[in-house]
């Protein structure tokens, strides 16, 4: 009974002392909690006190460098102010001493720096220019020279006459007709004069249009193979040699360029270019003067690595304005380049044929070796023909140009009239007056002179040098 009392009474005072103990515990640990967020609050402080400080500072420096720009800048004011009263100083001592203001001295500097440049620029023009023609001719010769060699042409010319051989004398009358209705007739419908002279067993056909020539042979050879010869009969024959020139014309202009190798031409362009085969120029057949200048622009764009093709057909098509020359008002080039645009030609090939006789200036590497071509197709010797009293007029109109300038001494035109020689006075033409008479000269000749190719103005100026002994 006691025992059990005892331990009733024991356990209320461990129940308390238990609590108590934990009381004491969680008093600590409130007060550690308390202690660090004291802490914590006291190093928030401390670290805003030396953010402040931080903050303090900077704004002094801030202050500080503005200050410093502000002095800079006055400074540099007033170093700007000292330099221009400086220069002006100066200047006003150097007008004092040379006796010109700034304008005048600015001006004097200018001219001189001007006149240094021209010489040096004229020095390296000509230097450029004699470098130039130098290498340039011994490269154009050496082309010309290997293209010629690799393209040989038949040198041949048309007239414009052409004889017919009749089977015997009695076609003679035949032809003429009764009261010479028949060659009436066939001079009215063909456009072709009829000369029946004496000359035994063949007749000529006279006309300068050398398509309409053509129609009347093969006219006139199908009236003589028949036989029956009565106006009737000429107009039907007529109207199939006709059609038969027109094939022959189709025939040659694919024959052409078949040869150049050019493809995809129009066919207007195409009927034209037969015509060509017709068409005479010094005498120099047309189409075969335009294959001929073909072949040679085409080596020659092959030498200087250009495109041949373009080149090609640039040359190909330089002359197809005489084929409507005589439909057309103006040159042929102007009337060759409208054809090529109209017909769907580039610019450049309409730009080549525009300006293969300088009508305009050439622009392009094609123009030029079109040009180049076209003269040399027709200025190599057998190409082109000329009576005897026109060639010696022009020799004459050549020397007779010349000596129209003073201090030309003496003339001479040679290889055919393809050079002039001009001797002038050395006392009264120097070196740069020579180089003007030259081109003068030549421009002159351009202007008042037809002729095929080209033709080289030279004049010499003789050098002495004169020493005695004593």
């Amino acid at each position: 009974m006691t025992l059990a009392v005892g331990t009733t009474t024991v356990a209320p005072i461990v129940m308390l002392a238990l609590g108590l103990i934990l009381l004491c515990v969680a008093a600590l640990a409130v007060r550690q909690l308390l202690h660090g967020a004291r802490e914590r609050a006291l190093e928030l402080d401390r670290r805003e006190e030396r953010s402040a400080e931080r903050e303090a500072r900077i704004d002094e420096e801030q202050r500080r460098l503005l200050q410093r720009e502000l002095d800079t800048a006055q400074a540099q004011a007033e170093l700007t102010v000292k330099v221009e009263e400086l220069r002006a100083e100066r200047r006003r001592m150097v007008e004092e001493v040379a006796g010109l203001s700034a304008t005048e001295a600015r001006t004097e500097v200018v001219r001189a720096a001007e006149q240094q440049a021209k010489r040096e620029a004229v020095l390296t023009v000509r230097e450029i220019e004699r470098q130039a023609r130098t290498d340039g001719e011994a490269r154009a010769r050496e082309i010309l020279a290997s293209t010629i060699q690799r393209v040989a042409v038949q040198g041949t010319t048309d007239y414009v006459v052409t004889a017919v051989r009749l089977p015997g004398e009695e076609m003679k009358g035949r032809i003429i007709g009764r009261e010479g209705r028949n060659i009436r007739s066939f001079e009215s419908v063909t456009g072709v004069n009829l000369v029946i002279d004496e000359t035994p067993e063949s007749v000529l056909l006279s006309c300068f249009d050398p398509v309409r020539r053509e129609v009347g042979r093969l006219t006139l050879e199908e009236l003589i193979a028949d036989g029956r010869i009565h106006p009737q009969r000429i107009e039907d024959a007529y109207q199939r040699s006709l059609a038969e020139v027109e094939r022959l014309c189709q025939a040659a202009a694919e024959e052409a360029v078949a040869q150049v190798g050019v493809d995809e031409l129009h066919p207007e362009l195409l009927r034209l270019l037969g015509r060509l085969r017709y068409r005479t120029s010094y005498g120099q057949n047309v189409l075969g003067h335009v294959v001929e200048s073909a072949h040679l622009a085409g080596m020659m764009a092959a030498e200087l690595h250009v495109d041949p093709a373009l080149v090609k057909r640039c040359t190909l098509l330089h002359d197809i304005g005489k084929a409507v020359t005589h439909e057309v008002e103006g040159s042929h080039a102007q009337i060759g380049a409208e054809l090529a645009r109209r017909y769907g030609e580039s610019e450049e090939l309409v730009h080549a044929v525009a300006a293969h006789h300088n009508e305009i200036e050439p622009q392009t590497v094609e123009a030029v070796l079109t040009q180049a071509a076209d003269a040399c197709s027709g200025g190599r010797p057998g190409a082109r023909r000329e009576s005897v009293e026109l060639h010696a007029r022009r020799l004459e109109k050549l020397e007779q140009i010349a000596r129209r300038h003073e201090g030309v001494h003496k003339v001479y035109a040679m290889q055919a009239g393809r050079e002039v020689r001009v001797m002038v006075l050395p006392e009264a033409v120097d070196d740069l007056q020579a180089q003007v008479i030259a081109k003068d000269v030549a421009r002159e000749v351009e202007n008042e002179l037809t002729y095929p190719g080209q033709i080289r103005i030279t004049v010499i100026r003789e050098s002495r040098a004169t020493s005695f002994a004593r």
